[in-house]
């Protein structure tokens, strides 16, 4: 009697299970938004095209508007995230992986794109160009870690910031050995089990990493949106000095990640 009282209340149940699941179910307008917001983030694509074909044309101008676009996609990079936790991206559109898409478009825009612009600008020695070959795999390697970031939170090996390093070997007014010295050594390092400062992570370095960033991206942005204008930027004494003034952010970056660096390789437990 007792098996058949339950058989008997179990369509019962199946029907409130359902019916809460009914009621759990994302709306229409909720999915509209979650792939409103997967569109967001695929206007990286978008800017990736349109770098690539300028990269391909070639010039001082197309560079330019080139660094420009990289800077619009690393905006869209940086606050889609956000847009995803507020709308429940996982939840309202699940049977999409935003993260597999962000990692694509990252690769171009933060690693290819870039090194196709070093190539294209010529600013490594004649015949050297093969050496590119190495910061591309260094960047796969990076974004196919299982561990890329550390349970502390902070980046494992030197992260995938080639949009950043082509920029500065455009402005600046190094040699193409110069330049083929520094894309060896961020490609190895890479490599090497060091940490770099996450900035949206908690921490006195991380805050100081992102207030910092907010100061160091306003002449930068200055910097790129007249870059389009200059035909000779590194000889333009104007965009010299702002360059050089700019470099603050980048020297504390790195000094800092390597400092966290030598505090954990020599305590198990360094404070941040």
């Amino acid at each position: 009697m007792l098996s058949l009282r339950s058989k008997a209340r179990n369509p019962k149940r199946q029907r409130r299970s359902s019916r809460q699941r009914d009621v759990q179910a994302p709306s229409r307008f909720e999915r509209f938004l979650g792939w409103c917001v997967h569109g967001y983030t695929a206007l990286g694509l978008v800017a990736a095209a349109m770098i690539a074909a300028l990269v391909v044309r070639g010039g001082p101008e197309s560079f330019g508007w080139s660094f420009l676009l990289m800077a619009l996609a690393m905006i869209v990079d940086s606050t889609d995230g956000t847009l995803a936790r507020q709308v429940r991206i996982k939840e309202v559109v699940p049977g999409f992986d935003g993260r597999r898409l962000d990692d694509i478009i990252d690769f171009l825009n933060y690693t290819f794109l870039p090194i196709l612009l070093i190539w294209r600008a010529e600013l490594l020695p004649p015949g050297q160009e093969s050496w590119l070959i190495l910061p591309l795999l260094a960047s796969i390697y990076g974004f196919c870690q299982v561990k890329a970031k550390t349970d502390d939170g902070y980046f494992l090996g030197f992260p995938s910031l080639w949009n950043v390093v082509a920029f500065y070997l455009y402005v600046l007014p190094l040699g193409s050995w110069a330049c083929l010295a520094v894309i060896v050594v961020l490609a190895v390092l890479t490599f090497v089990p060091s940490k770099y400062l996450y900035p949206s992570q908690p921490g006195r370095l991380s805050l100081a990493a992102t207030i910092l960033g907010a100061v160091w991206a306003v002449p930068l942005g200055w910097l790129i949106w007249n870059l389009p204008a200059s035909t000779t930027p590194r000889h333009d004494p104007s965009i010299q000095r702002l360059a050089v003034a700019t470099l603050f952010y980048p020297v504390f970056y790195l000094g800092a990640s390597w400092i966290v660096t030598l505090n954990h390789w020599t305590r198990p437990s360094p404070e941040r």
